[in-house]
């Protein structure tokens, strides 16, 4: 019996109004409990307040992420100017000739040169449809370009670490902390690959396109519909992505996550133990709450998809960029896991019982990238990147002559 005999203490009068607001307010997945003014109001979302102490840190650290976030600037692609500011601030005294002649003779990409608003280019190029996708954007804003010459890496992986001296210029996609590598929109955003067999043979296509086929998918799918378990698909490029698997096998109701072939495939070894799963297109991935992303061999090329379905994105380690990433803050627009997935039941445990949160943090990433990553956000940042570097340069450019031009007749569309 509770105070004044009523079971369990249950108030009347006033009080009994104001528990019963305070009960209405909370989302049938949240505690009836909350207090009246409990939350907080950001970026148009209702913060809702959480009294089960064992998410007391979740929340709190969702609670300080939005508060200290301040949105990006939409005009003149200013959102990531941090990034190629900070890439190009170790050649701020200078690139000489000699600086790129040497980059050129070891081979760590390919040379291009831009002069009187043509773009050349040397013959080799390790995957021709890569480097027409990065060609694509270079000649959209070449008129506007001054001249240049600059080296530009279509592999998968960096080429410049810290530890190498001198320090070199070398453009690639992708990076970590532990590389003077300086980041450009990868050649993905228009063709180029990689191809995922046999789903999308030339690669994941342009990201025009892939945005509208996702805004499509989101809304067949929205939050309501969409099952509520994690969801992975991808091949074994990294251990790192065990963990899941494993747990998958283990608690299928918490999280659906199979490995499926890669071109190194060999046996069932390389799927752990078990046939390797179909390949599903990214537009059926939408149909779930919680979409995996891991690295690959470097940063994955599948991020920037996952939040277009509208789900809430699980983004494994922080190690490995591409240029937009350091706009996106974990809990503001994803959900942060460890890179040994050592906090990932936790975390899946607490979107299932904190719904309304989950689905503020899908809701700001999904409006992030489509408001921050359009096509003219990709040809802002090469033209902004390509006119700051060439500032660098402490020589005048000299063509050549054994370089072709390349123009858009000429781009190519095989991997």
């Amino acid at each position: 019996m509770g105070p004044g005999g009523r079971p369990g203490g249950s108030p009347s009068g006033p009080r009994a109004g104001r528990h019963a607001r305070a009960a209405a307010r909370s989302p049938p997945s949240q505690p009836a409990a909350c207090s009246a003014g409990g939350g907080i109001e950001s970026f148009g979302f209702s913060f809702l307040c959480v009294l089960d102490a064992k998410w007391k840190t979740i929340t709190g650290q969702i609670k300080k992420a939005v508060e200290a976030y301040e949105p990006c600037v939409k005009e003149n692609c200013s959102c990531h100017q941090s990034v190629w500011k900070q890439d190009l601030a170790p050649f701020r005294g200078g690139i000489s000739k000699e600086t790129i002649s040497d980059v050129v003779s070891r081979k760590l990409g390919t040379h291009y040169q831009i002069i009187k608003n043509k773009l050349y280019r040397e013959q080799d190029c390790m995957f021709p449809a890569r480097c027409s996708g990065v060609e694509h954007f270079i000649l959209g804003v070449i008129h506007r370009l001054p001249d240049m010459e600059m080296v530009i890496n279509v592999r998968d992986y960096p080429q410049a670490p810290k530890w190498m001296k001198p320090i070199i210029p070398v453009f690639s996609f992708s990076k970590t902390s532990e590389y003077n590598d300086i980041m450009y929109p990868a050649w993905t955003f228009w063709e180029g690959g990689p191809a995922v067999w046999p789903i999308y043979p030339t690669g994941l296509g342009r990201w025009d396109l892939m945005r509208e086929d996702l805004r499509r998918s989101a809304e067949k799918w929205p939050w309501e519909k969409k099952i509520s378990k994690g969801y992975f698909r991808g091949s074994r490029t990294s251990p790192e992505r065990d963990p899941l698997i494993l747990l998958s096998r283990e608690n299928p109701e918490l999280v659906d996550a199979e490995y499926t072939k890669n071109q190194a495939w060999k046996s069932e070894k390389d799927t752990l133990g078990k046939p390797p799963a179909k390949e599903i297109p990214l537009v059926d991935h939408c149909k779930y709450k919680y979409l995996f992303n891991f690295r690959g061999v470097a940063a994955s090329f599948r991020l920037k998809h996952l939040f277009l379905c509208g789900s809430l994105v699980f983004h494994v380690g922080e190690e490995w960029l591409e240029f937009f990433y350091p706009q996106l803050k974990p809990w503001v627009h994803y959900i942060p896991v460890q890179s040994d997935l050592s906090d990932v039941r936790e975390l899946l445990q607490f979107v299932k019982e904190n719904d309304a949160i989950a689905q503020e943090i899908s809701e700001r990433g999904r409006q992030f990238i489509t408001e921050h990553l359009e096509m003219e956000d990709i040809s802002c940042y090469w033209e902004h990147l390509l006119s700051e570097y060439s500032q660098t340069l402490t020589y005048k450019v000299k063509r050549r002559k054994s370089y072709s031009e390349i123009t858009s007749g000429q781009l190519k569309t095989e991997l």
